[in-house]
């Protein structure tokens, strides 16, 4: 049985992932007809409440669906039952033209609460804005004015495990956990709904966050991929991980210390752990001669391994340093390989802090300061309790809920649970990014949004940066956004607004990049 400690580590490392074959198929052609050998599937507990909001000036009235969708197999068996909030604007002349975006965080294990009451959604939980902890209730939940119904029809979906969704009969929840057993069910899902709410002609979107990316891809291509096609118009990818050779620290692998260094170069500049002539420079401008410095030196350094000589070891270490705020003595005691979860400890070990993994700029204090690892992640228990009050209170007072069992946060079960074969071969790192490739060169008109926060050492920047250089993506196509914020950019209030502004430009085919 696992202490505390390592429970609630556990608990914020299924964030920081950052992160398939069904019981029986599911019917083809989405019939529901009654079979002689079906079961009889449980009620889908609905509800449906009226509300509105204003929102640059104009008052929106919509309705909140929040609710179960059962999933069936061919014989039409219940298998799964998908609970999911769905936001529609009423009054509306043509569906047609209005977009509808599915919503959905990541873990694997998270339910989509974060993008819900953090970005998306009607109301948003108000933290703290400089990065400190959250402390206990009561919160504040206020009227998102940065919410995006005035653009679209908004859906979340937590997947099986997580939230209220669950697996029915004799199905068990691992045969939905797993990157192509969830985009599965997902699309299955979406395909429902869009049948249900007369909505197959309408323009779609993805949001996703951390994980989510990752089904984002997976899902794309689950839908574009065949026959019965579901064309989307484009994803919003927040805080992105696609390959994950970028963030397994394994020997032999040197993504990773490439793709974080510029993350640490950002963390080192918040906590003024750079010098006076490198602070002068901007954030900005000295992240980007780390990005320089990681992608040519730093990185055939890396590769030269054990050939490299005495003087460019010395150089390299002596430019390491200055960009990670680390002294030469460790980096030289750790090959100048240094992982994310070694920085996060030793960057302000001698003030006996440690700062975030979800968000460097949070620190906070461990049981003692000679440890190799955190505790636990400061910007992780710095906000869970506000988002895991918001959406109880939300469901139950807002929405009318009934349903009284468990809502599932972040599940343990479902992240340690994952099938991570996508190939049928044994594979170490999973790599869905060529699906957005193949995507775009399959539907002309699909897009890619990617929002990047400077202080994220869960889903680094560069590591995106280094993963849409490659795998057939047309960058053209793409959008990246930076912020001085971390894994979920929106807790901070200047980025949530200017992520806010830069999704609308998005669904209005506009580009406002802002490479740093």
């Amino acid at each position: 049985m696992m202490g505390l400690n390592q429970f609630k580590l556990a608990k914020y490392a299924l964030m920081l992932l950052p992160v398939f074959s069904l019981p029986a198929s599911f019917t083809a052609n989405g019939s529901d007809d009654n079979k002689t050998e079906a079961k009889s599937a449980p009620k889908a507990e609905v509800v449906i409440t009226e509300h509105s909001i204003k929102l640059n000036g104009d008052k929106i009235s919509y309705k909140a669906i929040a609710g179960e969708t059962i999933l069936k197999d061919d014989k039409g068996d219940p298998i799964a039952s998908i609970f999911s909030i769905s936001y529609l604007r009423t009054k509306v002349k043509d569906k047609r033209k209005r977009p509808v975006t599915f919503v959905f965080n990541g873990g694997p294990g998270s339910a989509s609460l974060w993008l819900h009451m953090g970005l998306f959604g009607p109301q948003r939980v108000v933290l703290p804005s400089d990065a400190s902890d959250d402390g206990a209730a009561p919160y504040s939940l206020v009227a998102n004015e940065y919410s995006m119904l005035d653009e679209s029809d908004l859906v979340f979906i937590d997947p099986v495990g997580t939230g209220f969704s669950r697996a029915l009969g004799e199905n068990k929840g691992e045969d939905f956990w797993g990157v192509k057993e969830d985009a599965k069910s997902i699309a299955e899902f979406m395909r429902r709904w869009l049948i249900e709410h007369g909505r197959w002609n309408s323009p779609k979107y993805l949001a996703g966050e951390s994980y989510g990316t990752a089904r984002a891809a997976a899902l794309v291509d689950e839908l574009q991929g065949g026959w019965t096609d579901i064309s989307i118009n484009g994803v919003m990818l927040i805080s992105s991980i696609l390959d994950f050779s970028h963030a397994r620290y394994q020997p032999g692998n040197n993504q990773p210390y490439i793709g974080f260094l510029p993350t640490m170069a950002a963390t080192a500049f918040y906590h003024n752990k750079v010098s006076e002539q490198d602070k002068a420079l901007g954030l900005e401008v000295f992240v980007q001669q780390a990005r320089d410095f990681a992608i040519t030196d730093y990185a055939l350094a890396l590769l030269q391994g054990s050939r490299l000589d005495e003087s460019t070891y010395a150089s390299v270490r002596k430019r390491l340093a200055r960009f990670t705020g680390l002294t030469e003595n460790y980096l030289d005691r750790v090959n100048l390989r240094v992982s994310g979860s070694r920085y996060t400890k030793q960057l302000l070990r001698n003030q006996d802090l440690t700062v975030g993994r979800l968000d460097s700029r949070f620190t906070g204090v461990d049981y003692d300061s000679g440890g190799e690892r955190s505790d636990n992640d400061p910007s992780g228990y710095g906000i869970d309790g506000a988002y895991t009050t918001a959406i109880h209170e939300y469901l139950y007072q807002d929405l009318d809920v009934k349903i009284t069992r468990p809502f599932n946060v972040l599940s343990i079960d479902v992240n340690r649970g994952w099938n991570w074969n996508i190939s049928g071969k044994q594979m170490h790192y999973v790599n869905v990014a060529p699906y957005l490739g193949k995507a775009q060169r399959e539907n002309k008109d699909f897009r890619i949004f990617v929002a990047n926060g400077y202080y994220d050492f869960a889903t680094p920047f560069f590591a995106t940066e280094n993963t849409f250089a490659d795998n057939g993506i047309d960058n053209a196509r793409v959008t990246m956004t930076y912020y001085k914020a971390g894994h979920m950019m929106y807790i901070e209030p200047e980025s949530l607004k200017q992520l806010a502004k830069d999704i609308r430009h998005f669904y209005h085919g506009k580009s406002d990049d802002t490479k740093g």
